[in-house]
């Protein structure tokens, strides 16, 4: 775990910002330091993907600030943030209708050409049932392969940090393990992860947690502060 007195490597404060008319965030706020793996824990509806939109720079935000790397990017276009070292796995992940390979190249469009080819074969190898198959068409892979995919892709941008929208979507207890355990692996290696989620079980990976409701950041703690916090606890853990 990062040391409390280091810059955050992402920072949000204060965002505001909604669809159309309608606000769905209130002022939220979140960081992740280098080294460090942070859940934003809350049902859906909570506001987690509008606030994930916001830091990569695919929602605009009305009020706040979005840093990354002490670099205040509110105001830059998506792809200039991944040039910066932010990689972004939504919910769905991948292109159907491409293959593993186009998928990877894709996610590491802005890396040097060479540079490009020693990462994805160092994700081959981590991933070897995308290796097998690198030329099938994405849409043809199961769902825990979509996941894996989706992850594989974020990661071959090299990232500084890695934002993902709740990689457990859509998936069994089974391969929700094996995506805890693939992102334990690179959290071991020191990536800063931010993760989305509304199932518990990424609690495994946090160094921190925030929790959104309405909206709104309602915590902020460690794991065990958050097993402390009778309320928060009854909430989370007690429907789990």
């Amino acid at each position: 775990m990062a040391d409390a007195a280091d810059a955050p490597l992402l920072q949000a404060e204060g965002i505001e910002t909604g669809y159309g008319k309608v606000q769905v965030l209130w002022g939220a706020g979140v960081d992740v330091r280098a080294r460090e793996s942070v859940v934003l824990l809350g049902a859906n509806g909570a506001g987690k993907t509008t606030l994930l939109k916001v830091l990569v720079g695919l929602l605009p935000s009305w009020r706040g600030t979005v840093r990354l790397g002490g670099e205040d990017v509110t105001a830059l276009r998506t792809d200039r943030r991944v040039r910066r070292g932010l990689a972004y796995m939504s919910e769905l992940g991948v292109f159907a209708g491409l293959t593993i390979d186009e998928n990877l190249r894709i996610g590491g469009q802005f890396v040097e050409r060479a540079a490009l080819r020693t990462r994805i074969e160092e994700l081959y190898a981590v991933f070897p049932d995308l290796a097998e198959r690198k030329r099938a068409s994405a849409g043809s892979l199961s769902g825990g392969q979509r996941k894996m995919l989706g992850i594989a892709k974020a990661l071959a941008a090299g990232p500084r940090v890695l934002v993902m929208d709740e990689p457990s979507a859509g998936l069994s207890p089974l391969f929700v393990q094996q995506v805890i355990g693939v992102l334990g692996r690179f959290r071991a290696q020191g990536l800063a992860m931010l993760i989305a989620e509304q199932n518990v079980a990424f609690l495994d990976l946090a160094d921190r947690v925030f929790t959104l409701e309405g909206g709104r950041i309602r915590f902020e703690g460690t794991v065990a502060q958050l097993h402390a916090d009778d309320a928060l606890h009854r909430a989370y853990f007690g429907l789990a």
